[in-house]
């Protein structure tokens, strides 16, 4: 790392730190992307009405190494929203594969810089192979979350939460060994290209202050992750940070195990899931923010989860860590739109994890690791994300919780979950 000497003093200044970026040089405080499916009507990286005759495969550039993948058809188109401009709007370019889109912009100044970094994915697919996992991914009682911290040496920089497996796959151009298809550009990865399905990215700038609560938070969802290997994790900074860091990639102890919810700087809420939670994970979301009203798109698919209302009995819950709260109404939207056009939101078309909610006259969108996957009622409370662990982040803000909801309106699920 390199320091600058203050201007009149002796003392010295850390590397200016990380932060999100829509585009190299143009920083905020956040910004959410969602990136859509490869049907027809999202195919490529430029919308239909703007395309030209012919998608040039110029378009798509391994900025970050690996091999542009051709088999499976490929989205990378996108819309995005910040806190500057909380309404969403098209992104132009392939997403996380060039510097002037936000995914793309935000992993090259960790990936091609210098800063401390840590990733975490339940599904690797063992590059790198880590110690939690026996197989190509992690299963429960391992979290089911994604996602990359990088920050300098005073412990101030970002989070991005991503919903992709197998990518980001190295923090550091200086420690990717990875040759021919591999690579760490989205949609250069030949073990998963992660562009058939819908994907979301939620990147938040954090204070020294919350990049320890969201340490502390990811131990609490037991990440799946390996201080030991440089290619996902460079630790430094205060110590009380890297001490955070280098306890993770082993579960806590069950009595350590609480739920999690707090308010960061930004105003942003964090929630953190434990594994030993065993409830259904949107619905969890909403009683913790006061019986919120919800409606999320997930990976929707078996063990299902269905619409549920206020009346609806949810009985694979804990009175105990959750303080008798109860949940709200939690939608399962099947559908949304955007420029006009539907966009099939279940599984395998929809990967992405979000969700609006209003919760005392406050709109909130709402940013998950998690599917609403799991049960219910017994038996079987501990299926699935019921008995995983996940962050979600929620920001409130009216402009994107209308977004938000518009992108997700169409059909919903029923009170009764699918036969087959």
């Amino acid at each position: 790392m390199t320091f600058a000497m203050l201007a009149g003093g002796g003392a010295f200044a850390a590397d200016p730190a990380p932060v999100p970026l829509l585009a190299k040089g143009k920083p905020v405080d956040w910004w959410f992307v969602f990136k859509f499916n490869s049907t027809k009507t999202f195919a490529g990286c430029v919308p239909v009405k703007e395309a030209q005759k012919q998608q040039h495969e110029e378009q798509r550039q391994c900025i970050f190494g690996g091999k542009v993948q051709t088999k499976s058809g490929f989205g990378q188109q996108f819309a995005f929203a910040s806190k500057d401009s909380p309404e969403l709007v098209q992104g132009h370019g392939c997403t996380g594969a060039t510097l002037t889109d936000p995914v793309g912009a935000t992993f090259d100044q960790v990936y091609n810089g210098a800063p401390n970094y840590l990733i975490w994915n339940d599904q690797f697919y063992r590059d790198p192979a880590v110690s939690a996992c026996k197989g190509d991914s992690c299963g429960a009682p391992w979290g089911h979350s994604k996602g990359l911290l990088a920050w300098n040496d005073a412990g101030e920089g970002f989070v991005m939460q991503v919903s992709t497996p197998a990518w980001p796959r190295s923090g550091s151009k200086q420690f990717d060994k990875r040759k021919g298809n591999q690579g760490n550009t989205l949609g250069c990865n030949a073990t998963n290209n992660n562009l058939r399905a819908s994907q979301h990215f939620f990147a938040l700038k954090l204070t020294k202050n919350d990049l320890v609560t969201v340490l502390k938070a990811l131990k609490n969802a037991s990440v799946v992750t390996d201080p030991t290997k440089l290619q996902i994790v460079r630790n430094g900074g205060p110590a009380d940070v890297k001490a955070l860091v280098n306890d993770l990639g082993e579960r806590p102890d069950k009595k350590d195990e609480a739920i999690i919810k707090t308010e960061l700087s930004s105003g942003v809420i964090l929630i953190s899931k434990p594994s030993g939670l065993q409830v259904p994970p949107w619905q969890m979301v909403s009683a913790l923010m006061s019986n919120a009203s919800e409606r999320t798109a997930t990976w929707w698919t078996k063990p299902w989860i269905p619409t549920t209302t206020s009346a609806s009995a949810v009985k694979c819950w804990d009175e105990d860590k959750l303080k008798s709260k109860k949940p709200g109404p939690v939608e399962i939207a099947k559908t949304g739109a955007w420029d006009e056009q539907e966009i099939n939101l279940t599984a395998p078309s929809n990967h992405a994890k979000i969700g609006t909610a209003i919760s005392g006259g406050k709109h909130y969108a709402v940013f998950g690791d998690m599917n609403q996957q799991g049960a219910l009622s017994p038996p079987g409370c501990e299926k699935s994300q019921n008995g995983r662990g996940g962050l979600f982040f929620a920001v409130q803000s009216d402009k994107l919780f209308e977004s938000v909801k518009d992108l997700i309106a169409g059909e919903t699920a029923s009170t009764k979950a699918p036969s087959k």
